[in-house]
């Protein structure tokens, strides 16, 4: 029997996902499960490893079980998620703690003592990004500070889709994406020795850095038992989330770019050359080659779905239907309920309904979050635009792009025709993808190509547009006004 079946393994902010994909006719089968969000104080956003892997386990059985998956066929697995997740391992590789997402914003103390000592060396032109909440070497050590007995028992620190590998069975390691966000590597893949001293942490404690498509083990025997696949299955490693759905989206021509509609917000612009800028972060496209400039808002699913709990349970569906009667910009919402990651890099941002009276309806709060989402968006574009990147064509994907409304509102707000990509499970099947490219299966980079449907175009409407420009105006505006009663919020609650 030919092995020509590959999972992609998606560890999520809200979920996990697991895809199976068939190089041989292209068919996908797609299993979800979703995760608990651990919020814990002001700022803090965790998510239990343990879960990852059950999520997984069952995924896998689920796919086998009910979806006709023969484990035999099975040639490899590889994994995705979000970047850079901060896990502490023992020396047995075990997880010491929940993961620090990179949504993170509690070391705000730490994020400006590594600014300050890194600023003679230029960690932007260095390592594609600013020191920010999602830079790695704060979170370190606020380990260090907080946690001292947990840290002395720390021997490496990978990220969430490298670990679950590892846990599969394969070797520690960080891939390149997860080295590159995570401020601790140059542009260029070297380790930035400045960087691990201001983390005041030595070499061996960040594994090798390895690219996509790499084999990097086997399924191990535990794990063969506990999924029901066969031992020895080779795993391949994959990337960041929005940079395997970027690719699997075909953001590739220089100009190309994605709207990637998750737990966080991504947007993602292929590039011939890196780009750096603070206000941005850089990573690498998995061709070889080619570069992703790219944006990371704190909040986007994330948020929908906690208004979504405030709002009762109701279905999104229903909440699309009350926010399709409202007008346009009626009220305003920051989307700042985790800080804010690019391009303001201020974790001590918060969020704000503005505009409310007692005649406002759950369907005008609905829009308004819908809405601060896509303005979030535009502040991307409009610094994409100031750079001189251009921007050709916008594709959409994730949860978000199911939603009739909130890809008109994006066409709208960004001016711009929106190509959706039509059941396309996103970084996992990039994910399943590349574990096919590692083990031979797939010839070339550009063989996804042949499995992306684009939906009908979403064209923006006239009307809207304007009148969102002017709304974008005053939304910019608000966000500045209201940014010192946030610091003041923030420092009471750190208090």
């Amino acid at each position: 029997m030919t092995a020509t079946v590959t999972l992609g393994i998606d560890i999520g902010t809200t979920g996990t996902k697991v895809v199976a994909f068939d190089a041989a006719d292209g068919r996908l089968i797609a299993v979800s499960r979703s995760v608990q969000a651990h919020t814990d104080g002001p700022g803090m956003a965790e998510a239990d490893g343990a879960e990852w892997i059950d999520n997984a386990i069952t995924a896998i059985g689920e796919l086998i079980a009910h979806h006709g998956v023969d484990p035999r066929r099975v040639a490899a697995i590889s994994t995705t998620g979000m970047v850079p997740a901060v896990i502490p391992l023992d020396h047995r590789c075990v997880p010491l703690r929940r993961a620090i997402l990179q949504s993170d914003a509690r070391a705000v103390e730490q994020i400006a003592d590594v600014a300050r000592g890194l600023a003679p060396f230029d960690p932007v032109t260095t390592t594609g990004s600013a020191v920010s909440q999602q830079s790695v070497a704060p979170t370190l050590l606020w380990l260090q500070v907080h946690e001292p007995d947990l840290w002395m028992r720390t021997r490496f620190v990978v990220g969430s889709y490298d670990w679950v590998l590892t846990r599969l069975g394969a070797r520690p390691h960080v891939e390149r994406n997860w080295a590159l966000e995570s401020g601790l590597f140059t542009v260029t893949g070297e380790r930035f020795t400045e960087a691990f001293a201001s983390a005041q942490i030595d070499d061996t404690m960040i594994p090798e850095v390895v690219e996509p498509g790499t084999v990097v083990g086997s399924l191990s025997a535990e794990m063969a038992n506990r999924t029901g696949l066969p031992i020895g299955i080779p795993l391949v490693v994959g990337g960041a989330d929005h940079v395997l759905s970027a690719y699997s989206a075909g953001v590739r021509a220089p100009g190309d770019w994605l709207v990637k509609l998750g737990g966080a917000g991504d947007v993602l612009v292929a590039s011939d050359a890196p780009l750096v800028d603070e206000r941005l972060y850089l990573d690498a496209h998995p061709v070889p080659g080619l570069w992703l400039p790219n944006g990371c808002m704190a909040t986007s699913g994330s948020l929908i779905r906690w208004f979504q709990t405030l709002a009762g349970g109701a279905e999104l569906l229903r909440l699309d239907d009350e926010a399709a009667t409202e007008s346009a910009a009626g009220l305003y919402c920051l989307p700042y309920f985790l800080g804010e990651k690019s391009p303001l890099h201020d974790p001590d941002l918060r969020g704000a309904f503005v505009g409310l009276h007692l005649g406002t309806s759950r369907g005008a709060m609905y829009r308004a979050v819908l809405e601060s989402i896509a303005f979030g968006f535009r502040h991307h574009a409009e610094v994409f635009g100031q750079l001189g990147l251009p921007l050709t064509r916008a594709m959409v994907t994730n949860g978000g792009s199911k939603s009739k409304l909130w890809k008109q509102i994006h066409a709208d707000v960004l001016g711009t025709e929106m190509h959706p990509i039509v059941d396309h499970p996103g970084a996992s099947f990039g994910a399943a993808v590349i574990a096919a490219i590692g083990v031979g299966l797939l010839d070339a980079w550009t063989d996804v190509d042949r499995y992306i449907s684009l939906g009908p175009t979403v064209y923006p409407d006239s009307a809207a547009a304007s009148r969102y420009d002017e709304a974008y105006e005053e939304w910019r505006q608000l966000g500045a006004a209201l940014e010192p009663f946030s610091h003041s919020l923030a420092r009471k609650a750190y208090l």
